[in-house]
């Protein structure tokens, strides 16, 4: 029935669509997740009107579309996506979307898969978390600043010169996060967080990473999960775990007091941003404020 009337609500949203830009002139850009949207703001800066469908605190496994998200889609002239069934939710919508005529634009497609970290237990094969490689996530800056520019052609100068001043800005948060990083002895780089959003930031910089409930947080940890990992912190001596913003934190105090009722003592090491950013204003609000937040943390309790 949810199917039906959601496949109803886009038709009629297209059928009724008059105009695709504001009256502002600026090309209307809809985003899913914060990360994206904070990338397309810097890309296209003042030239554009950026809507994104998930806030703070959001998770995007989980995430379902509303009939305000389709009128919001169905008005936008371009749709950035992540990806990979990261919003597993709005694939439907999507895939409805390209029937009629209308294309969203999912930024993870174009990353050589042969790069990509494999899973047997995601929809699309792929660990889909790939902004916690930087070196992607310039790919999606690249891929951002040319769509812009083919929409746009006029301003293209425009959006060329803030992709080079991101970029540069991604290079200098680079830096930043290795130096941090190598303060922490390489035994101690074993990250145990809510679910497996951190692989790829485990690839690039030496972390053993487990999460509770897998890549996807549509699957529930269980009772044995949590005394296999609890067996794995007391063997490894882990000395921190921790929350993810965009996940309950039952399961990481689950996993705390199970740890602690066998005599051995962890702590939770802070809230991390996984699938989402901080709050809009604020530093962790930002990919790169978020990235060296989410460092910091790390490093400081697993000392």
């Amino acid at each position: 029935m949810k199917k039906t009337i959601l496949i109803i609500a886009i038709t009629l949203a297209f059928f009724n669509c008059k105009n695709n830009k504001q009256e502002n002139g600026k090309p209307n850009i809809v985003t899913t997740t914060t990360m994206i949207t904070d990338l397309v703001k810097n890309i296209g800066g003042d030239l554009v009107n950026v809507q994104g469908l998930m806030g703070s605190g959001v998770d995007p496994h989980l995430y379902k579309a509303s009939e305000g998200d389709v009128s919001k889609l169905v008005n936008a002239d371009i749709i950035f996506y992540n990806g990979l069934h990261l919003e597993g939710k709005l694939v439907e919508v999507f895939e409805k979307m390209e029937s009629q005529t209308k294309t969203p634009i999912a930024l993870a497609e174009d990353i050589d898969k042969s790069t990509l970290i494999g899973s047997d237990y995601f929809a699309s094969n792929y660990d889909p978390h790939v902004w916690f490689n930087i070196a992607y996530f310039k790919q999606f800056a690249s891929k951002v600043a040319a769509v812009l520019s083919a929409k746009d052609p006029k301003n293209s100068v425009y959006y060329s010169e803030n992709k080079k001043q991101y970029l540069a800005k991604l290079d200098t948060l680079q830096s930043t996060i290795k130096s941090i990083i190598e303060t922490l002895p390489k035994e101690k780089r074993i990250l145990v967080t809510a679910h497996d959003a951190f692989n790829y930031f485990g690839k690039s910089y030496g972390f053993e990473v487990v999460g509770l409930q897998g890549l996807s947080t549509a699957t529930e940890a269980g009772v044995q999960d949590v005394q296999k990992l609890a067996a794995f912190i007391i063997n490894k001596n882990v000395k921190a775990i921790f929350v993810e913003s965009s996940v309950p934190k039952r399961t990481i105090e689950a996993l705390q007091a199970a740890v602690n009722s066998k005599g051995h003592n962890v702590e939770i090491g802070g809230t991390l941003y996984s699938d989402a950013l901080g709050n809009a204003g604020t530093v962790e609000g930002t990919y790169i404020g978020m990235f060296e937040y989410n460092v910091n943390t790390i490093v400081n309790a697993l000392k």
